[in-house]
Formats: C-alpha cells, structure tokens, sequence
C-alpha cells in the first residue's frame, strides 16, 4: 500500500520543524531526551538540523551516486538558546530547494524510491519523529495527524529493507515464509510483510489482503507510526498484538532506525 501521492511532504516538513522549533524555543536545552537514550534537548535539535542541511545539499546537487562525503557547513549557532532559531532556518533553506526541485527527478536514495521525492518524504517523517522526540523529554503530549502517520507506516515499511547500511540489525529479519501484518486501527490501512530466508519485504502482488499473518499489529495510525519506530511499545494500551510471540520479538528487537 503506498499514500505517497496523496500528501504534500513539502508542506508537512514546513509544518513538522515550525512546531519543532516553536517547541524548543525558550527551553531547558540540557533536558534530556527518553526516547533517545544519552542525548539532551541541544543534541536533538542539532541532529534534525544537520539532517535537514544534509538532504538539502543533496537535493540541490541531484546527486547520482552515493556521496564519499557528509561534509555539510552546519552554521551551528554559538549559544544553545540559538538552536531554535537555527532549526527554522534549516527548514526555510529547505523549503527553497523544494521550490525548485523537480520531485520526480531520478536521484540516487538509500530508499526505494529513486527519485528526489524520496528525500522530502523521508525529511517529514525524520522531523516528525524527533518533534515527538522533543515533547516526550518536556513532558508534552504528542499529536500526531492520521493521514500522515498512514503514509509514514507506509514510508517505513517500504524503506526498512533497505536500511541496514545504517541500521545493521535489520539484516536479522529473516525466517522461514513468516509474515507480520500491521494494521491501522483508525483508517484503512493494512500491510503485509514476508519474511524470507534471504531477507525480508513488503507483500505488494495483490494477494496481501487476503493472506493470513503468523503475527499482527494493530493500533491507530500514529500508534503505529511510533510503535515501529520505537517510540510506543507493544505492551501500551493503544496497541493489540496478536499470534506468533517470538516472531513480533524478532521483529521489535531488529526493526528500529
């Protein structure tokens, strides 16, 4: 199943580091971050910074190839209550490549989709995550919008496979034709995925809606969003497992990036 198409990612990482920023504005820096073991507020907002930068040079370069380098001019502010500010203007830098990128452009990705697009979908949903990121270590509630969530379930599970470059546990996904299905609760979303004993991946021959799962997940599209990247565990009221233990152990244990 694939949403992409149907939302506006440019808008979303407008609106994704607008709430980011506007959330880190004025606050304890030094607090630390829960869901990101070892880092406070200033590492978090430094790191999604540094990936908007970083995918901006890409974007602009329309690069063909695996870059030898992640040598980005950062601007790093001089006092941490600049941080917010710094965000934001990473996110306007971005918005202006966005302008001007053909989205459909074939670029090099790490991904699936081997176009530019890839890197605008893959910013809103690394920005949306690491504002949730930053409302778990203040203390805030999280909100998360449901068609987006649905696309980025989408987004993650068609990417995994792909992300062991950086995630190397992903290659312990495989077993024996064992599949897992995720299901939102809240909208029609539904998706299969196989794992084989060369590796792992989506169901996408039409059979997906009709073929049982030794193991399901299902929760509320943002639930689900932050239950596969880590964020909710599969013990939190919101969320209903089903079947095969083991196989949803294998899955938790080896899935996050």
């Amino acid at each position: 199943m694939n949403t992409a198409g149907q939302l506006d990612h440019r808008a979303a990482v407008a609106a994704e580091a607008a709430r980011f920023a506007d959330l880190v504005r004025g606050a304890d820096m030094t607090a630390p971050v829960p869901t990101c073991p070892g880092w406070d507020l200033t590492d978090l907002v430094r790191h999604a910074g540094s990936v908007h930068r970083w995918f901006t040079v890409l974007l602009r370069r329309r690069i063909q190839a695996p870059p030898t380098s992640r040598e980005v001019d950062l601007r790093l502010p001089e006092r941490a209550d600049g941080y917010a500010d710094w965000l934001a203007e990473g996110a306007a830098e971005a918005a202006e490549v966005f302008a001007e990128t053909d989205l459909d452009a074939p670029m090099w990705v790490w991904g699936a989709d081997g176009h530019a697009r890839f890197w605008v979908r893959r910013m809103a949903f690394e920005t949306l995550l690491h504002r949730v990121d930053a409302e778990r270590a203040l203390g805030l509630p999280s909100a998360v919008d449901r068609e987006l969530a649905r696309d980025g379930v989408d987004e993650f599970l068609v990417n995994l496979p792909y992300a062991t470059l950086f995630a190397p546990k992903v290659a312990n996904l495989r077993g024996a034709d064992r599949t897992l299905r995720f299901e939102c609760a809240d909208t029609d979303g539904s998706w299969l995925v196989r794992l084989r004993p060369d590796g792992f991946g989506l169901v996408t021959d039409g059979t997906a809606a009709d073929s049982p799962a030794d193991a399901v997940v299902r929760a509320p599209a943002a639930d689900l969003l932050l239950f596969l990247y880590g964020r909710l565990d599969r013990s939190a009221a919101s969320v209903e497992t089903g079947g095969d233990e083991e196989l949803l152990d294998l899955w938790t244990a080896n899935s996050e990036f």
